[in-house]
């Protein structure tokens, strides 16, 4: 067996090796034993053709393959534990070790065959058992692997892990009655519970014996009286079967003694909504919704379940908006409500002032809440309000200092009230916030807004470490390469690189007029003027309102093309367009191309 030198990957052995070096200890020592006391049971059966000098050989060859195991030379250490097949074919332990090697060569077949060969071997040993059990499991050989964990049990009565397997498998064949049976020598052993009563009703379910199911419900309720949740379950197992007057005693028995049980007041509505008394279940809901000894959990579920009819009814979403009036009209503990009514309020598109008024109720409960917050931030935005952002920004980066949206939108907001400091101030802020964890997509947009303010701030080796930051978050980012690229070309550094970053972007967006304008200009900063013309072309025709800056990069690069009547006209166009620059007038009335 050469193909164990194949193995490049190995998991842990440790668990596997030490029940085998266990069992061999203890066959070694049964072989040099002159007899055997009776009534003693051996790890596993002693073979009389194994001589005490072939024991001890087997001995020093296992563990000289346990060693090699250990530093990691498994062709040889499988190699040992056929050896030791040759010296004892009848040894579990190494049948048990064999079957582990098998198995990481992904040949379960074989794998298998030698955990039942020691499992056989050493029928006494619940480790080879129950790894044979679980093998037959996972390969569904559901029949064998029952049998195999049920003779687990008989070794040991008090495993109920081993009886919860064969739950599983029984349920696996639907075979009902042992399924019974295994719940109840679950009993035996943990005691009856909620949980295997509970199990043993949806056994009955399943057969369709509802008067056991029901049994044992009652049996259930009977050995708990104090407990008011067994009435209720039993009150809902008689509602769901059409026993409607069996099942509202129990419910009026809880609250007889409960007045406030909440799981009984929630039946009732269910009760009267399947009995056709709408209004009475409407009051009790109501009246859950309202109250403040209600949990904010259940509140939830019930609003969301009144939404749900209205909307299945088609009713009148005036009845929702309504008792969501009423209710908010009572304090609130937190602001879920308030947003379940906002998220409402939008599903129904209502005005934006309107659902703003209640997410700001809302934040005035939960400052810290950053959804709600994040919500009011994009209403203030897309309405260009941008001292509104600010104005929620500036407290979330105190409440929420981690989410870095709130200082790309501060940020933002500063940069459009052209307040260059302020805005530099809230991106830095916001990537001192950057963790292994953060949106690498928003990092390096931050980062390329750092840039292009640095830039415009004249700090030009700052702005290109921005750059640089930006890329390394994000190769791809389009708008880092296309601003970088340009900015460079601007100052005729490093060109070659400029040209490849520019043509990225226009590999990614071919009719971006913005990213073919940068490409078109730095070919007319390399003098390669025809490239150049091209694509202040393509730049032309894809930019539906060109801007002066444009028309004179077109201007530039046809009068350095050689066609200059076409360059008079383009630096006219950006005259035009509102260029007031003394070098424009000059280039025109010389009618060549002056550089800066």
């Amino acid at each position: 067996m050469r193909a164990v030198c194949d193995i490049k990957r190995w998991c842990s052995l440790a668990s596997v090796v030490i029940a085998a070096c266990v069992c061999l200890s203890v066959v070694c020592s049964c072989v040099s034993s002159s007899a055997v006391k009776p009534g003693h049971t051996t790890q596993r059966p002693v073979h009389p053709e194994l001589s005490s000098n072939d024991a001890q050989r087997l001995k020093y060859f296992f563990y000289e393959a346990v060693n090699q195991q250990t530093k990691g030379n498994f062709d040889a250490a499988f190699d040992l534990l056929s050896h030791c097949l040759t010296i004892d074919p009848h040894a579990a332990e190494v049948y048990f070790m064999q079957a582990a090697y098998y198995s990481e060569l992904d040949n379960d077949s074989m794998a298998l065959v030698c955990m039942e060969r020691a499992a056989k071997l050493n029928p006494a040993s619940d480790t080879y058992l129950e790894r044979l059990a679980a093998a037959l499991a996972n390969t569904k050989q559901t029949d064998k692997a029952i049998k195999a964990y049920e003779q687990l049990y008989s070794n040991d009565r008090k495993r109920s892990d081993v009886l919860a397997y064969l739950l599983n498998l029984y349920n696996a064949q639907r075979n009902y009655p042992q399924l019974l049976n295994t719940i109840e020598r679950i009993e035996q052993v943990d005691g009856s519970n909620e949980q295997t009563a509970l199990s043993k009703m949806q056994v009955y379910a399943l057969m369709g014996d509802k008067k056991a199911e029901f049994k044992v419900l009652k049996d259930l309720s009977e050995s708990h009286p104090s407990d008011m949740n067994y009435h209720i379950m039993k009150g809902n197992w008689l509602l769901q079967n059409n026993r409607d007057d069996e099942a509202l005693a129990e419910y009026e028995l809880v609250l007889k003694e409960e007045p406030d049980n909440l799981s009984a007041k929630m039946s009732m509505i269910d009760y009267h909504r399947m009995t056709g008394a709408d209004s009475l279940a409407n009051d009790i809901q109501e009246q859950l919704l309202i109250s403040p000894s209600t949990p904010s959990p259940t509140k939830l579920t019930l609003m969301r379940r009144v939404v749900s009819d209205n909307e299945a009814q088609g009713a009148d979403s005036s009845q929702v908006i309504g008792l969501f009036k009423r209710m908010l009209s009572k304090p609130q503990k937190n602001s879920d409500m308030y947003e379940l009514f906002a998220a409402y309020m939008t599903l129904k598109k209502m005005p934006k002032d309107s659902i703003n008024h209640v997410l700001e109720q809302a934040m005035a409960i939960s400052p810290d809440n950053a959804a709600v917050r994040m919500q009011l931030v994009q209403t203030a935005w897309d309405e260009k309000d941008f001292d509104r952002v600010i104005s929620l920004c500036i407290p979330a980066t105190q409440y929420n200092p981690e989410e870095m949206p709130f200082y790309y939108f501060l940020g933002m907001a500063y940069s459009q009230q052209d307040k260059r400091d302020e805005a530099l101030d809230a991106f830095r802020r916001g990537v001192a916030q950057i963790n292994e964890k953060s949106n690498k997509d928003i990092v390096s947009d931050f980062y390329a807004i750092m840039g292009d303010l640095l830039h415009e701030k004249g700090r030009i080796e700052e702005a290109f470490a921005a750059y640089d930051s930006s890329l390394q978050y994000k190769p791809d980012n389009v708008g880092s390469l296309n601003n970088y690229a340009y900015y460079l070309s601007e100052m005729d550094l490093d060109l070659e690189k400029a040209e490849q970053m520019s043509l990225r972007t226009i590999k990614a967006e071919p009719n971006n007029a913005t990213f073919l304008d940068t490409y078109a200009w730095i070919m007319f900063k390399l003098e390669r003027y025809e490239d150049a013309k091209n694509y202040i072309d393509q730049t032309l025709q894809n930019d539906s309102l060109p801007s002066s800056v444009l028309y004179e990069h077109a201007g530039d690069i046809y009068a350095m093309y050689g066609d200059i009547p076409k360059a008079l006209e383009f630096w006219q166009k950006s005259a035009d367009a509102g260029n007031n620059s003394k070098l424009l007038f000059r280039k025109i009335k010389q009618k060549r191309y002056i550089k800066k």
